[in-house]
């Protein structure tokens, strides 16, 4: 075959693979295999979460946002995150009783299983600081996404004044690792877990089944000052940022 011709089918066949493996990355149970490990390259690169759990947590953040709309109007701020049925709500509110009314309302939305109540009592927070959060939870993904062992795809990430909140379905040493990647990021105050612990052998036996959950409410971490309190542990685990 002449140069040109062999040039040709070579670009070809290269855009072949690059077009399959875009593909299966953007599929949600995508199978990578690098180096000859692929089962423990799925674990990482897998939500872990059901089909079913991922619709119901979308529809539990639109159903708070909605709901949260209709009580406060533009007096208050209050934002869902949903992950398995597990609720983090974040923001700021006037008052204690509309916190805890706000909170009320989070637990009566239909499949939500568990609220972590961190909203804070105050004035709204400036547009600037939620600009330069969204900022910190970009820079948390990438890094996320750039170092190995850690399961990325299963991790929701939610910066609130600084304060960096992960959830997902992880095993001890991933959610460990993840945290301590984080609170190395610039502009992170305060890392906190709120990580639903997995084993590792569940996650390659069973990988296309809900694995068994345990929440991961055990102490020992001492949390550095924080901008803003928290108004429940909700189980969380705070992470020292050195």
């Amino acid at each position: 075959m002449p140069l040109p011709d062999r040039l040709s089918a070579s670009r070809s066949l290269a855009r072949c693979l690059l077009g399959l493996a875009c593909l299966s990355t953007l599929s949600g149970c995508s199978l990578l295999v690098v180096g000859g490990t692929a089962a423990t390259t799925t674990v990482v690169a897998t939500d872990r979460r059901t089909a079913g759990e991922q619709v119901d947590d979308q529809t539990i953040e639109l159903r708070v946002s909605s709901e949260m709309n209709k009580a406060f109007g533009d007096k208050a701020r209050v934002v869902g995150t949903a992950y398995a049925g597990r609720l983090l709500l974040v923001g700021d509110v006037p008052t204690d009783a509309d916190r805890q009314q706000a909170v009320k309302i989070a637990r009566g939305i239909t499949k939500v299983r568990e609220v972590d109540d961190y909203i804070r009592v105050g004035d709204l927070t400036p547009l600037s600081v939620r600009t330069n959060d969204t900022w910190i939870t970009s820079k948390v993904k990438t890094q996320l996404m750039t170092t190995e062992n850690v399961p990325f795809r299963t991790i929701k990430v939610t910066t609130e004044r600084g304060i960096v909140y992960l959830m997902g379905k992880v095993t001890a040493t991933e959610g460990e690792l993840a945290a301590k990647v984080v609170s190395g990021i610039s502009g992170v105050n305060k890392v906190v877990k709120l990580f639903q612990l997995v084993s590792r052998e569940s996650l390659i036996t069973d990988s296309g089944k809900p694995a068994p959950v345990t929440d991961s409410s055990a102490s020992g971490s001492t949390a550095a000052p924080a901008s803003t309190p928290a108004a429940g542990d909700g189980g969380a685990q705070p992470m020292p940022v050195k």
